[in-house]
């Protein structure tokens, strides 16, 4: 299992900061960096982080499709594969409805139909540009057939851009399965969740492509209250607490309460979150419900804890809240030392 870091989420990707994270996260052993599109954009932080190392792996987790041209993001992506020598994943996501009309003013119709022909809209133009090919897509939204010399940038050493896409629903977690190299399971997810919805759903988008599982990486950032201390986890525990109760309060994210027999809870906390009455929200999560969510621990027991949780769930993780700087080293040997046969023993 690979162990991730990243940076981009609660206003972690300011410029200024993101070459010593970088260098730091590379010298602790991740083997990828993992940068999100919240307050910052997603692609200037790798560009600065794909010159100042060598070996870890740096994607988009997720960047928003919907509000860029497919063209504008395969050219940006292509740039950053050159630059870090072959290092970039792309990592893409549809957002909602309300995010995509409301705060990017793009346009929101049938997503899961316009994020594939957006990934095969890429993938035309990364051919043309590797290999001279004529430009001539042609789909229900995107239409590409001219790309004159002038604005072709050319064949690159690493001409292979794995792309993951990020999702709840199903028909997401089918999209990746038949089209993808990976899949980033939201943070808002549970084991349950895992194994009886996403895994499904993507054998059967595999199935579709007459793919092996094999061929597709599921990674998520995953929730963990952690602290050497019970003030440190109490402290985390309520983070953790108002960051499930923000996201369940999300419709199109109602299918991991539903799982559950949560439903009513996810629709209250809808309720709550549409009059902007945020502070009542987090109550809601119970203890019971957060451990669904959250394994909970002191820094060094949790890395074998989560093997165990995700053991033939995930094939990457990461933190989604960054783990103290003096436990990220530890916390990579431990996932890179101790054998999965061991970790997973109960």
């Amino acid at each position: 299992m690979k162990i991730d870091s990243g940076f981009g989420v609660n206003n972690t990707g300011d410029l200024a900061n993101i070459i010593e994270r970088a260098k730091q996260a590379e010298h602790a052993g991740f083997d990828a960096l993992w940068s999100s599109e919240t307050q910052h954009d997603p692609f200037l932080p790798l560009a600065l982080a794909a010159e100042h190392t060598q070996r870890i792996q740096l994607g988009t987790a997720i960047a928003v499709a919907f509000a860029r041209s497919p063209t504008v993001l395969a050219h940006t992506a292509w740039d950053l594969q050159k630059l870090s020598n072959g290092r970039f994943i792309l990592g893409l996501g549809t957002q909602v409805k309300a995010h995509i009309e409301r705060r990017f003013g793009t346009a929101w119709d049938r997503p899961t139909a316009r994020l594939r022909e957006y990934i095969l809209a890429i993938r035309a133009l990364w051919q043309c540009w590797q290999t001279g090919e004529k430009l001539n897509f042609r789909g229900d939204f995107f239409k590409l057939t001219l790309m004159s010399p002038f604005f072709n940038p050319g064949p690159i050493e690493h001409p292979h851009i794995p792309i993951y896409i990020a999702g709840v629903n199903e028909h997401l977690c089918q999209l990746a399965g038949e089209l993808c190299e990976g899949f980033h399971v939201h943070p808002f997810h549970t084991p349950k969740y895992l194994a009886e919805f996403v895994l499904p759903n993507v054998e059967l988008g595999l199935k579709k492509s007459g793919r092996a599982r094999s061929e597709i990486q599921l990674a998520s950032s995953v929730f963990v209250i952690g602290g050497d201390t019970q003030e440190e986890r109490d402290k985390n525990r309520e983070a953790v607490r108002q960051q499930v109760a923000f996201y369940a309060s999300t419709p199109s994210y109602h299918t991991v309460f539903e799982l559950h027999g949560w439903k009513p809870i996810a629709e209250e906390l809808s309720s709550l979150a549409a009059r902007g009455r945020w502070e009542e929200m987090p109550p809601l999560i119970t203890d019971a419900m957060l451990a669904e969510f959250a394994e909970e621990g002191e820094w060094a027991a949790l890395p074998a804890r989560l093997m165990r949780r995700y053991d033939g769930l995930l094939d990457r993780l990461g933190y989604y809240f960054d783990p103290p700087d003096d436990a990220a080293p530890m916390t990579v040997r431990t996932f890179k030392t101790v054998p999965m046969d061991d970790a997973t023993q109960p």
